[in-house]
């Protein structure tokens, strides 16, 4: 066994002895070198989906068919449930900017904003974008508002635990799901390698426009969410710009590492856990701590 194999083997190991099953793949978005976990498959994507809905909006907002400036009502009582940040939390009617929206869904995950977004570019027009950038390993079929309509939500916080039993006992790999969001023939789904496929198209752009793409990274760049790849790939030596997706048992983050040398890295992280709890922090470090050792092979 060689020393990639090796390194392969125990992060398998670590990450099954902490509950997880995961897909991780790492690239080298100038040689392509690529290592992976294991052999790559579908997955609901929760808020990682926010990420190539953006993508559409700004191709609309850079070709004038949409106006970034062009404001659109959030009405919070026309968007079903309640995130923890950002529009979803507002108590009255706001206006705000296509651009500003962007920034919501993207960098505070905002179900909210990214809904109103989807009023103006639908599920459809993003999954024909993506097909039309050669990226077929990501598909789009709902509205975010889906993702706080689980049975989570319709359960008292002493019973909660009984919505994580449910989604862990019927893993997302096609054979259907009882939890309809995580069912990978009706949600919005994707492969680790697809969506580094898209990573190595936002910052290595060949189909995208310079400018879209550049912006799309800024985004990324402002995540607030930093809890889980974040404390293993961010340093004074490198940046790490990325979107994570969290739903019951799923917890997921793709983004790229850009160091000082200027090399890039993209990694992408989809996983289940089998243990049912909201907070998982040992299981948070454990994707962080394997998602860093492959990159290590890279370097």
């Amino acid at each position: 066994m060689n020393s990639d194999a090796r390194v392969i083997h125990d992060v398998k190991e670590q990450l099954t002895s902490a509950g997880l099953r995961a897909n991780i793949v790492v690239r080298d978005l100038d040689n392509r070198r690529e290592i992976s976990t294991s052999a790559d498959s579908a997955m609901p994507l929760a808020s990682v989906v926010k990420v190539p809905i953006a993508l559409a909006v700004l191709n609309r907002i850079n070709d004038g068919t949409l106006d970034g400036a062009q404001t659109l009502t959030i009405r919070p009582d026309r968007f079903a449930g309640e995130g923890p940040t950002g529009a979803s939390r507002f108590r009255h009617p706001a206006q705000i900017a296509l651009e500003d929206l962007l920034m919501l869904s993207v960098s505070f995950s905002d179900n909210t904003a990214t809904d109103a977004l989807l009023d103006v570019v639908s599920p459809g027009e993003v999954h024909e974008d993506l097909q039309g950038l050669g990226l077929r390993d990501i598909t789009i079929r709902h509205r975010l508002d889906a993702l706080v309509q689980t049975p989570l939500e319709s359960l008292p916080a002493a019973d909660a635990h009984l919505a994580y039993d449910l989604a862990r006992t019927s893993p997302s790999r096609g054979e259907g799901h009882r939890i309809w969001q995580l069912d990978v023939s009706r949600a919005n789904t994707g492969t680790a390698g697809g969506l580094i496929d898209l990573m190595q198209e936002i910052w290595r752009p060949v189909h995208i426009d310079p400018t879209v793409a550049s912006r799309l990274r800024s985004l990324m760049a402002g995540n607030i969410i930093r809890h889980r790849l974040a404390p293993d790939f961010a340093s004074d030596a490198m940046t790490w710009s990325s979107k994570t997706g969290t739903l019951l048992h799923l917890r997921h983050e793709i983004g790229v590492v850009d160091h000082t040398d200027g090399q890039s890295i993209a990694v992408a992280v989809l996983s289940e856990s089998s243990n049912p709890a909201a907070a998982q922090p040992a299981a948070e470090a454990e994707l962080g701590a394997a998602a860093r050792a492959l990159h290590d092979l890279l370097r």
